[in-house]
């Protein structure tokens, strides 16, 4: 199969900040907006300008449009205003989710008002600078606009407190926000563009200017003389082998480094436990958790932080064919561990198993092992689509992860891993199954994995990593970048 290049992938150069590309003056003719951010808990017209009318978006509560005439709309932006409806102290939303979201109002009232060229002045503080960034690089990403190298209708001059940022800032502070857009276009992808080769491809070439980073790609030969019987096995079926990404980022004077495995099942049929067409048409998103672990990774490497990380992408494809694994196989893992095949559509935990070992028992030992993975639709059940079920065998390893998601918006919810549900997993044929039948599946999902990681504190995050309509700084459904934030905010706490 041909590769596909990253400009293929992208529509873009090596860079995909789509803030740099579209920050401008305004050109002759253009309708045009003047908008003010500003971090009152109102937002009150006449303090600002003076206006014979203020009309409040319908959509957006904390937009006010102060006028809008033929070819000049001015809108003052509040944030913080409105309540907050959570009941829960944890999942109430803080100013910086509040901040990105309410860019997301702003671009689709520009958007809806046919407006050209916006002057936007972030009077906000230096807390809350980057996310307005964030928020905006985010509402800005389209799909199709990426591909086609199109990449906003809306050209934008920035500015803080009344002074032009500089280009090289705004790029400094949206760097998340990009790393979070790579991570929803990877799961856009159609999956005939997007397999186990192609995506180690892209890995290679896309990541090749990072000075820091090094990528290394294990083929399925290297798979198998490794002895990884469970992600060979998951990938056997395909027309498109298996393959797992190693990136390392190794910057001077790092911490003890912090590994990342993520699930990259490029398409999931389910195998011969096929999965039903509704339960089929989405399974291109089942490589999300490998996408945030890259973005998570591209984020690192850009900023510069003085962390050492290693990133592990564990990819194949769960295809239908005469190759495929049977329920009631026995493959063996890099471990040595003995697993019967219960169900074929339980490949995830299979892929990452591996994938695990071979993080955990690096030359470089990783001070923490954390792996993210679209696992079970159980979890989903549970939290719905927007809370992440995080799983851990280190009380405060998991208190840091969930306070990192409160402090940013990118939330998540601590889950039991409840060891007496490891019964449910024995086999007569076998040292354990990849999955039971009944009740509580995301946690039974959640201990098989702990049976992989040894004696390295790890965490497992259990995401959905889709967003199935607009909402705050989404402009569009997709991909969400989900983990991205969250773990870059961990990452920071980190001595």
């Amino acid at each position: 199969m041909a590769v596909k290049s990253a400009k293929k992938f992208w529509g873009l150069s090596h860079d995909p900040l789509v803030l740099q590309h579209v920050s401008t003056e305004a050109g002759a003719g253009q309708k045009s907006a003047s908008v003010i951010v500003h971090l009152g808990k109102r937002a009150i017209a006449p303090k600002i300008w003076k206006a014979d009318f203020i009309d409040t978006d319908a959509n957006a509560s904390n937009v006010v449009r102060v006028s809008d005439t033929a070819n000049r709309v001015k809108m003052l932006v509040s944030p913080l205003a409105g309540p907050e409806n959570e009941r829960d102290p944890a999942l109430k939303s803080r100013a910086p989710a509040r901040v990105r979201d309410a860019m997301g109002a702003v671009i689709a009232t520009l958007e809806r008002a046919d407006v050209e060229f916006a002057e936007i002045d972030l009077q906000l503080s230096n807390v809350e600078l980057p996310w307005a960034l964030v928020g905006l690089e985010l509402a800005l990403y389209r799909y199709k606009r990426i591909v086609k190298g199109d990449l906003s209708k809306v050209r934008l001059n920035l500015k803080h407190n009344g002074r032009p940022l500089p280009a090289k800032q705004i790029t400094e502070l949206a760097l998340l926000g990009t790393g979070m857009n790579i991570s929803r276009h990877l799961v856009n992808l159609p999956p005939n563009e997007l397999n186990p080769v192609t995506y180690a491809n892209f890995a290679q070439e896309f990541l090749k200017g990072l000075k820091l980073v090094k990528v290394e790609v294990w083929d399925d030969k290297k798979l198998a003389s490794e002895g990884m019987g469970l992600i060979s096995g998951v990938g056997q079926g395909s027309a498109t082998p298996p393959r797992m990404v190693h990136m390392k980022y190794r910057p001077p004077g790092g911490r003890k480094t912090v590994a990342f495995v993520g699930k990259g099942v490029t398409f999931d049929t389910g195998g011969l436990d096929i999965k039903p067409s509704s339960g089929m048409r989405l399974m291109k998103k089942d490589m999300g958790g490998s996408a945030s672990v890259f973005g998570l990774l591209y984020w690192a490497a850009r900023t510069g932080i003085k962390q050492s990380l290693d990133a592990y992408l564990a990819l194949a494809e769960n295809a239908v064919s005469a190759e495929a694994m049977r329920p009631s196989d026995v493959l063996t893992a890099r471990n040595g561990l003995s697993v019967e095949i219960h169900n074929t559509d339980a490949e995830g935990r299979l892929v990452m198993a591996d994938v695990i070992d071979v993080a955990v028992t690096a030359k470089e030992k990783p001070r923490y092992v954390v792996d993210v993975a679209t696992l079970t639709g159980a979890i989903k059940v549970a939290l719905g689509t927007q809370l992440a079920g995080l799983f851990a065998n280190d009380p405060k390893l998991a208190a840091a992860i969930h306070a990192s998601g409160q402090a940013v918006g990118d939330l998540n919810w601590v889950m039991p891993l409840f060891q007496r549900y490891n019964s449910s997993s024995s086999s007569g044929f076998a040292d354990c199954v990849n999955a039971t039948d009944g009740f509580g599946s995301a946690i039974t999902a959640a201990l098989f994995l702990e049976r992989f990681v040894r004696d390295v504190p790890w965490a497992h995050l259990d995401i959905y990593q889709w967003r199935d309509s607009p909402e705050g700084a989404w402009l569009e459904g997709g991909g969400s970048g989900q983990t991205v934030a969250c773990l870059s905010h961990w990452l920071g706490t980190l001595k």
